[in-house]
Formats: structure tokens, sequence, C-alpha cells
């Protein structure tokens, strides 16, 4: 019996993760209440807060669904040991480009995190969340270009933070371009030729050099 209920409880919090990713799809995050929610899920205002605080501890929950698994991924572009991390970092934005151009649920979130997530006042705790993230990205990447230059596949002079500012935009661009106009992006199909042009222009561009000879 207490299987069953603990089975019941996940179908639930299940459904309310569904409906509320189609609802805040629909109506945008800032006009969607949790009685909206609710009702469209078929479940009192009472089991969403039994399942989430707010709607921001819903909205995080809705979007980690969706995050794929690249721990081991990222931790190699930076682990001193891996003899190719520029090879780990292209193999990363493949994952996350053609995993978006093939999987709906994930296109639609992350629609709704670009377009449709107004961050006002109740989902300040998601911003502040969503900024932290941002940070630690762009930091990750910025080692991952550093070991790259250590192993002579990026020049040694790279302006790493800078490329990494540049890398990050470009992602978080090339996505939003996508999900307004996938009719003229096939990011499945030329992802790779788009990345291979920034890491060259990584390696040939003057601009991204530090001044002294030396990378940082």
């Amino acid at each position: 019996m207490a299987r069953r209920t603990k089975e019941e409880a996940q179908e639930t919090r299940s459904r309310i993760l569904d409906t509320a990713e189609q609802v805040f799809f629909d109506k945008g995050v800032s006009r969607t209440s949790l009685t909206d929610i609710a009702e469209a899920a078929g479940v009192t205002r009472g089991a969403i807060y039994w399942h989430f605080r707010n709607k921001s501890d819903l909205f995080e929950a809705m979007f980690a669904r969706v995050k794929t698994p690249f721990e081991e991924l990222i931790e190699a572009t930076i682990d001193t040991n891996e003899p190719d991390p520029l090879a780990r970092i292209r193999e990363l934005l493949m994952l996350i480009f053609e995993g978006t151009a093939t999987n709906p649920q994930r296109a639609r979130v992350l629609d709704i995190l670009y377009f449709k997530c107004e961050f006002t006042e109740e989902m300040g705790a998601v911003l502040s969340r969503h900024t932290d993230a941002m940070r630690d990205a762009r930091e990750k990447m910025a080692a991952g270009l550093r070991n790259a230059s250590a192993k002579g596949q990026l020049p040694a002079d790279l302006d790493t933070r800078q490329a990494a500012v540049m890398l990050h935009g470009f992602l978080n661009g090339m996505l939003a371009d996508w999900l307004l106009s996938p009719d003229h992006i096939d990011l499945g199909k030329d992802a790779g030729v788009y990345i291979d042009a920034l890491f060259d222009m990584f390696r040939n561009s003057a601009a991204l050099r530090v001044r002294g000879g030396v990378g940082r």
C-alpha cells in the first residue's frame, strides 16, 4: 500500500510538471497562476504545494527535467589528463544543439526560458540561480579553453576569458535563433559547421590575443 501511495504521488508530481510546461508555453510564466496549473492538471492547489514551495520552485523542477547529464563531458574539458579537450568541448556543444533539435520537450522548455519567462519578483530565485549558472558555465568554458591552449589546440596567447564569453553567447544565441526560426536554421545538420567556424576564429583572431603573449 505504501509503495502504491508513493507511486501515485510521483504520478501526480509528473502530471503537474507536464501541465505546467504546457501552460507556461501557452500563456507565459508571469500570466500563469498555480490555480491555472491545478485546474489544467485536475488537482488541487494543495496538491501542488505538497510537491512544490511556489511557482519558481515548480519552474526550476520543470527545467531540471530536460537537463542532459553533461557533467562528465564538462569535467573532461577541464581535466589536465584529457588528451583532446577541444574535441570534448565540441562534443558537448554538438550534444546540446542536436539534442535540442530532436527533443521537442527540451525545445519547448528552452522556448519558455528564453521568451516566455519574465523575471518578476516572484521569479527572483529563478533569476538568481540562472545568473549563477551562467557565471559558472562561462568559468568552466574558460577553463576548458585554457586546457585546449595548454595542449596546443588553441593559441597559447588566447584570451580565454573573452573567448568563453563569446562561446557562451554563441551557444545561447544559436539556440534562441533556432527556436524563433527553426525552418531557416538546420541546427541538427549544420551545428558542426558553426562550431568549427567559431573555433577557427579563436585560432586566428588577433582581437582575442592577450598582450605580452601569455594567455589568461
